[in-house]
């Protein structure tokens, strides 16, 4: 008699094949329930998945809605000490203010140790926890639930993001209130590693970033993906996608159902010196983007050819 197969006998239980399965299954789960566009609704989504993924150091008031009233101001920052979800802190109190001389404030990490398949429900959780919580307490990781509200109804989705971009993370020491050896360290670690960025004035979500070798700017795009990659390939055909002497269009990446162009510059020119090719290229882009007809051979052409660059980070 045969031995018998053991072809559909599946992976053993406990098996590190059984263990990667299972990690694949829920990858999977997760996959079809994450939203597309965590932050869609928000006037201020492309400048969210900047923050999220590739500016290091970079913090904003945020417009919270009169609804949820907040005991104290609540900032948005790049990261906070630890990756945490938020934190709540005393603060030195700025020069003239009224009190005594700490203001508490909180801020609240789009880089985060731990996140849910939901970023945007991640961040409408830390917002209203940061809105009551004490000085000293961390919300190390957000935790939705069933009833956490859509982060439009916790955020202003109209109001302006005011920006404010830091050269390091000293921010993170309080403004010269009390802060222990192990912050101070961290400051250390995460100055030494930070990539300088800065935003390129008066375009929105575009991002210039010295990577090291070469700069680069990552422009977070609010269109649909079809529609963007159809209005790239145009210019691409008519050898508009560029942005002068000293760049190469490198390709593009998607992040929280967004496409993110990105372009390789000359490092030695500064990044006011792209404003005004910026300007232009994006001029361009809506010119394409207002036409609606089919694309051409040439431009399918481009269009496949800018596809097989294109990544996904998130």
């Amino acid at each position: 008699m045969g031995k018998k197969s053991k072809r559909n006998s599946g992976p053993r239980t406990g098996s590190r094949r059984a263990e990667l399965m299972e990690k694949r299954r829920l990858e999977r789960e997760q996959a079809q329930q994450e939203p597309v566009r965590p932050f869609a609704g928000l006037a201020y989504e492309c400048d969210l998945v900047a923050l999220r993924e590739f500016v290091p150091s970079a913090t904003a008031a945020l417009p919270v809605r009169p609804e949820v009233a907040a005991e104290h101001p609540i900032t948005l920052a790049t990261v906070v000490p630890g990756a945490a979800a938020a934190v709540v802190r005393e603060e030195a109190a700025a020069s003239g203010a009224e009190g005594a001389g700490t203001a508490v404030n909180a801020l609240v990490g789009m880089q985060v140790q731990s996140s849910s398949y939901d970023l945007g429900a991640d961040l409408a959780a830390a917002v209203l926890w940061a809105a009551g919580a004490e000085a000293g307490e961390t919300l190390q990781v957000a935790n939705p639930t069933d009833t956490t509200p859509p982060v439009t109804e916790v955020l202003q989705p109209d109001a302006p993001l005011e920006i404010t971009v830091h050269k390091d993370f000293e921010w993170w020491l309080a403004g010269g209130a009390e802060t222990n050896a192990q912050v101070k360290a961290a400051v250390e670690q995460a100055n030494q590693l930070m990539m300088p960025s800065e935003r390129i004035d008066g375009v929105d979500a575009a991002w210039w970033v010295d990577a090291g070798e070469r700069a680069h700017l990552r422009w977070v795009r609010p269109e649909d993906e079809d529609a963007l990659m159809a209005a790239l390939a145009r210019v691409h055909a008519a050898g508009g996608l560029t942005l002068g002497e000293g760049s190469r269009f490198a390709g593009t990446f998607r992040a929280h159902g967004l496409l993110v162009p990105v372009f390789d510059l000359d490092l030695e020119k500064h990044p006011l010196e792209w404003r005004d090719a910026t300007l232009e290229l994006g001029a361009r882009l809506d010119e394409a983007l207002a036409d609606d007809g089919p694309l051409s051979s040439e431009q399918r052409r481009s269009r496949d050819g800018l596809r097989g660059r294109q990544v996904t980070i998130r």
